[in-house]
């Protein structure tokens, strides 16, 4: 069981990377480091989709990580 969880996880940790990576591919350079001024819009389409995405990966990664440290605590 702990190492399905452990799989779960580093999937889910690639997923998350792979979210954030994605969302600033439109971007400068400075962008990327919060260097760059620019005005605020509205996500629509792809993005916000990828957007809503990358928020419940982290939700499920970070859950996963919770009741995998209570399980491997518990044994």
């Amino acid at each position: 069981m702990n190492v399905f969880l452990s799989i779960a996880q580093i999937l889910l940790g690639v997923a998350l990377i792979a979210g954030v990576l994605l969302q600033s591919r439109g971007e400068e350079l400075g962008g990327v480091f919060g260097g760059a001024q620019s005005v605020y819009q509205t996500r629509r389409g792809v993005d916000r989709v990828l957007f809503t995405l990358t928020i419940l990966t982290a939700i499920a990664f970070f859950a996963l990580a919770i009741v995998n440290v209570l399980l491997f605590n518990a044994q």
